[in-house]
């Protein structure tokens, strides 16, 4: 079992999703078998798998793994055992995903406070909790509350990972991200060079990481309406995904609705409307119809109905998206 699920997750990290599914499956029958279904390593497995279905979009099947995994390592190891923090973690960035911040909050901060006590301040799993709950703030908009914690996560990655380690490039990103917001364009373009540089030469340049840098990347161009640099790495992120992650998983709506944006800022709204439309059917498919990401679908669609003058069907998905927005409120 031990062998299946270090396989399953060097398959895991190459994003070789089919290939580490039924390792992660077969590794946690024997460890249930032969350990019974209340040990730790049998929480090891309903993590490890919860967290496959959590990289393919699969929240409805990542949420009660999780859940068995946290009941077992709280009755096994004691509430305050870094296990448990993982556990916690990784359920509040599936909650993160869907927009239920409320429930990813406490959750988020329970996983640092753990590990802190229990590992560090130093630790780099208390990077990942200072990077998930600043990546959750900003999410809400409390911008001054981001960059202290994305720059603690950083500094903790460096001096304990190295310059060269995919999770450096993640904080690279995340603080490129927060300059972009802010109108920082030449201190976010540098840092998103420096992560994609990071994630191409450890993870290949086929990895969804590198999607990612490259899907930020290009919304920076878009922002300075550099129009012509935007859409081949739109291009290249949508191929990575669409390989990798297959037809209908919540990025590829991200990248189509990212495309369609460019489409849309230069006019061309005949090649703009299919591409919202496919991502509005793929994020409410995969996150539901109340998530935040479906009201930016409804509302990017319904601007560009108004400008084509198709104004009752503008305020239909006008009032969709409004509706979303006040319930998360």
């Amino acid at each position: 079992a031990t062998v299946l699920n270090n396989l399953a997750a060097l398959y895991e990290v190459q994003a070789k999703y089919a290939h580490a599914q039924p390792l992660y499956q077969r590794a946690l029958a024997i460890w249930e078998k032969t350990l019974g279904p209340a040990h730790p390593e049998v929480a090891t497995a309903l993590n490890n798998l919860a967290t496959l279905f959590y990289a393919e979009g699969k929240y409805a099947q990542a949420e009660p793994l999780h859940q068995r995994a946290l009941a077992i390592r709280k009755k096994a190891l004691g509430p305050a055992h870094p296990d448990v923090a993982q556990s916690l973690n990784n359920l509040a960035e599936l909650y993160d995903a869907q927009g239920k911040y409320a429930k990813a909050k406490p959750l988020y901060e329970r996983a640092l406070a753990i590990w802190q006590k229990a590992l560090g301040p130093a630790h780099p799993d208390v990077a990942t909790a200072l990077n998930n709950l600043a990546g959750l703030y900003k999410a809400q908009g409390k911008y001054a509350q981001v960059e202290p914690l994305y720059q603690r996560a950083l500094a903790i990655r460096e001096k304990a990972q190295g310059p060269a380690h995919p999770d450096v490039a993640q904080s690279l990103n995340n603080i490129a991200e927060l300059y972009r917001i802010q109108g920082k364009y030449v201190q976010a373009e540098r840092l998103y060079q420096r992560s994609l540089a990071i994630r191409e030469k450890a993870l290949g340049s086929a990895h969804p990481a590198v999607a990612t840098v490259l899907n930020n990347l290009a919304a920076l161009y878009i922002t300075e309406s550099k129009y012509a640099q935007a859409e081949p790495l739109y291009q290249r992120a949508l191929a990575i995904r669409e390989k990798v992650l297959g037809p209908e998983h919540p990025a590829i709506a991200t990248s189509l609705n990212n495309l369609a944006a460019l489409s849309y800022e230069q006019g061309k709204y005949a090649q703009a409307e299919p591409l919202y439309q496919r991502s509005l059917a793929i994020w409410e498919k995969t996150l539901g119809p109340g998530h935040p990401d479906v009201a930016t679908s409804l509302k990017n669609l319904a601007a560009l109905y108004r400008k084509t003058s198709r104004e009752k069907e503008a305020a239909e998905l006008e009032t969709r998206a409004a509706n979303i927005i006040s319930i998360k409120r």
